[in-house]
C-alpha cells in the first residue's frame, strides 16, 4: 500500500461502509476489547469515587502530600480516566483502520495490527494525563483546589468556563474537530506503512483529539475531577460532537453556555 492513499476513495460519506466491511466477526473482536477496557477504567473511576466519598475532608487534606507516591497515584488516575473517556469516542476510527488493514490484506499487503494504531492513541493520552497532573499539582500547591479536587476560586472557576467557551468557537477547534468526525478522510492522507506507522498514525490522531477536547477536560477542575457525572456528561458531549450529524452546532452552543456561566459564576464576585 502506497504511504498516502487517495483522498478520493475514502471520503466522509463512506466512513460507515468502511466500518459495515469489516466482518462481522472482527467488529465484535474490537468492540468487545474496546468496551470492556472502558468498563474496566469506569469500575475503577466508580470505586475511587466511592473511596472519597467515605473519606472526611480531614482525611482528604492529609493525602493530598505531593510526594512521588502520591503524584504517580494521581496520574494513574488521570491516565485510566482518559482511556475511560476517550476510547468510546475512538471506537469508528479504530473499525475504520481495522477496515483499511482488511482491504489490504486483500490485496496482499501486510498491514500492523489494529491494537498498535489503538495504542498510539493511548500513548498520546496518557502523555496528555502528565500534563492534567502536572496542572492538578500546580492548582493545589497554590490552595487553588478543594480536597475533593474541585475548584474553590469562583476567578479560577469563571476562567475554565469562559476559555473554554472561547474555544469552542475557535478555528484550531474546528481544525481538529474535522479530523476527529473524519478519520477515513485522516487515514487516506497521512497514511504511513509498518508498525511504527501504525503507531504514529495512532499517535497523530491523538494528538487531534487532545486538540479539539483538551479544555474539555479542564472543565473537570470545575465540576470536580472525580465528580462520574461530570466525568460522563464530557464524555457523551465529545462522542456527540465527533459522531453525531450536527457540525458545529454542538459546538457553538456550548461555547455560548460555557461563556453565559462563567458571566454567571463571576457576577457575585465583582
Amino acid at each position: 500500500m502506497s504511504k498516502t492513499l487517495s483522498s478520493d476513495s475514502l471520503p466522509e460519506s463512506q466512513n460507515s461502509k468502511l466500518i459495515s466491511s469489516v466482518p462481522f466477526r472482527d467488529r465484535f473482536v474490537i468492540f468487545s476489547i474496546l468496551a470492556i477496557v472502558t468498563i474496566l477504567c469506569w469500575i475503577y473511576l466508580i470505586d475511587m469515587a466511592r473511596d472519597m466519598d467515605k473519606m472526611s475532608m480531614s482525611s482528604m487534606s492529609m493525602m493530598h502530600h505531593w510526594d512521588t507516591n502520591y503524584f504517580i497515584a494521581i496520574l494513574m488516575m488521570w491516565v485510566i480516566m482518559m482511556i475511560g473517556m476517550m476510547i468510546p469516542t475512538a471506537i469508528p476510527m479504530i473499525l475504520i483502520y481495522a477496515a483499511i488493514s482488511r482491504k489490504a490484506e486483500k490485496q496482499g499487503t501486510a498491514i500492523p495490527s489494529t491494537t498498535i494504531f489503538a495504542l498510539g492513541y493511548v500513548v498520546m493520552w496518557s502523555l496528555f494525563s502528565v500534563g492534567a497532573t502536572m496542572a492538578q499539582w500546580g492548582l493545589d500547591e497554590a490552595a487553588l483546589l478543594s480536597p475533593m479536587m474541585v475548584a474553590n476560586s469562583p476567578v479560577l472557576g469563571a476562567t475554565i468556563l469562559m476559555l473554554a467557551g472561547i474555544y469552542q468557537m475557535t478555528p484550531m477547534k474546528d481544525s481538529c474537530l474535522k479530523h476527529c468526525r473524519m478519520p477515513a478522510e485522516y487515514l487516506s492522507q497521512s497514511w504511513r506503512p509498518g508498525k511504527w506507522g501504525a503507531f504514529v498514525m495512532g499517535f497523530e490522531h491523538g494528538a487531534f483529539c487532545i486538540g479539539c477536547c483538551w479544555i474539555l477536560m479542564g472543565l473537570l477542575f470545575f465540576g470536580g475531577v472525580m465528580s462520574l457525572l461530570w466525568i460522563a456528561g464530557i464524555t457523551l458531549f465529545v462522542l456527540i460532537e465527533k459522531v453525531a450529524p450536527l457540525g458545529r452546532k454542538p459546538g457553538l452552543v456550548s461555547g455560548i453556555i460555557l461563556i453565559v456561566a462563567a458571566i454567571y459564576v463571576l457576577i457575585p464576585w465583582v
